[in-house]
């Protein structure tokens, strides 16, 4: 008798940092992810693409990265803006899931930045919740009350499925029942200030943490009630880390730094139950480990790996970091085991340019904190008016990535090393970073984003047609 064909479900979570009781963090409980890695492969230090959410969602669904084709722009190709194409051979994860007979579904978010048509993609009608709960503004349709994650039910009879479910992590305010992380309770990393705003918010994602596991476990539960779970395989991970300082859209690891399990009966598993892999590894491979886990080949054109093939291991992960919206940038990251090396090209752009978290309780104590003295040389190095060219760090040392040694003498070998691999990377791969982006795009950003989130130099043009018009 032949097996039905393996469904490949992916739990993609956002803004979740891997505070959990198998990275080493037990602050919360999570039994649901703890039952999902014993049944599973538990990747330790695992990477994204980028620490931004619409390129890293960009390179995972196509197994390339974002720079290779030009989406490394966060929020990008939307209504108005220049449109972004993908080459002719790039074929994104879903339609060649499509291709193989697989029914495709989307429940919660995409995000991509480059033209696609979302019918196409997904079998499945598209669903998006908001993750803020029922009574949020606008026309939201609901929170994790309302949520019923089962679109694998839209399929033909014994067709598989590939499916993707957001859980919105990091952005969710809704708690599970029982009491709520004391703030005064929580470990503050030390580039960050000891003060009641930077404890509440790390408190809230430990709090976003316990209920990401219930609806895990909830997910989980419904596959069995429809008796599928003997016959998925489930890939947990997040698409960057939480939205504090240093984490999101920043490439220290409190930014890429992801959890990464792949769970599934034993006999469909290629690595024994219960495995942890503690190399450095990226979820850009997630790609075309779901492809091989269907039966179906890797394309050529991918850069994407498969995580058990026999020649699987990298011996170092890039994480890039563009525009985020108006807040023009570019980063480029060398993760390798031991060691971070970053390049900071914009030197004269502060880290903390005007965005969207600018309001946020924690961005606005920290500013005045720095603007008043009161940060230590650790916790101000994110707030001064420049930054430096070049980062190393000692990840097995200095976890925390607070000890700069790209100046030390007795690392400077390893800085030559790594400034090299990312050098010949950027050029082997194509990297696109460089390229400047079409006016009309930067036009539209003036006309449609707040005024001070458009203050660097590149919307200077705009203002000055504005005073002379006005």
């Amino acid at each position: 008798m032949t097996r039905e064909r393996v469904n490949v479900l992916w739990l993609f979570c956002e803004d979740l940092n891997p505070w959990l009781p198998l990275w080493g963090d037990s602050t919360v409980e999570t039994p649901n992810i703890d039952a999902l890695a014993a049944g599973g492969v538990r990747f330790t230090n695992a990477h994204t693409p980028s620490p931004v959410c619409s390129p890293s969602r960009s390179a995972v669904i196509t197994g390339c990265m974002a720079t290779s084709f030009g989406a490394h722009n966060h929020f990008s190709s939307r209504p108005g803006m220049p449109p972004i194409e993908l080459p002719a051979q790039v074929r994104p994860l879903p339609l060649l899931m499509k291709d193989a007979g697989y029914y495709t579904f989307n429940h919660g978010k995409d995000d991509y930045n480059f033209e696609y048509d979302r019918d196409a993609y997904y079998s499945g009608k598209w669903q998006v919740v908001n993750p803020y709960g029922k009574h949020a503004p606008g026309n939201a349709r609901g929170g994790q009350e309302d949520r019923d994650f089962r679109q694998w039910r839209g399929r033909a009879e014994s067709q598989p499925f590939f499916g993707q479910i957001t859980l919105w992590a990091g952005k969710n305010q809704l708690r599970v029942p029982g009491p709520a992380v004391d703030p005064s309770t929580v470990t503050v990393p030390p580039y960050y200030p000891n003060t009641g705003s930077f404890r509440e918010a790390i408190a809230r994602h430990y709090d976003q943490i316990r209920t990401t596991d219930r609806e895990v476990g909830q997910i989980v539960a419904d596959l069995k009630a429809d008796g599928l779970l003997d016959n998925t395989i489930i890939c947990f991970f997040s698409d960057h880390g939480y939205l504090m300082l240093r984490g999101k859209q920043f490439c220290y690891d409190s930014g890429t730094h992801s959890p990464l399990i792949i769970a599934g009966p034993a006999e469909l598993l290629p690595e024994e139950q219960g495995t942890e892999r503690p190399e450095v590894s990226t979820t850009l491979d997630i790609t075309a480990t779901t492809l091989a886990l269907a039966g179906e080949p890797v394309p050529q054109w991918m850069e994407s790996e498969d995580l058990f093939s026999e020649d699987a291991g990298r011996d170092f992960v890039i994480s890039t970091r563009d525009r985020c919206d108006a807040a023009i940038d570019r980063i480029r990251s060398v993760r390798t085991d031991r060691f971070r090396y970053i390049r900071n090209f914009y030197t004269s752009k502060p880290l903390m340019q005007p965005q969207y978290r600018m309001n946020q309780p924690c961005y606005k104590e920290y500013r005045q904190m720095w603007q008043r003295g009161l940060l230590n040389q650790t916790q101000a190095f994110f707030a001064g008016d420049e930054r430096l060219p070049e980062e190393l760090y000692d990840c097995q040392t200095d976890p925390h990535e607070c000890q700069n040694l790209a100046n030390h003498p007795a690392y400077a070998d390893e800085l030559a090393h790594l400034r090299e691999i990312l050098t010949d990377w950027m050029r082997e791969s194509g990297d696109r970073g460089g390229e400047k982006e079409a006016d009309e795009l930067y036009e539209w950003y003036f006309n449609n984003w707040p005024a001070e989130q458009t203050c660097s130099p590149e919307f200077k043009q705009f203002r000055e047609h504005n005073r002379r018009t006005s």
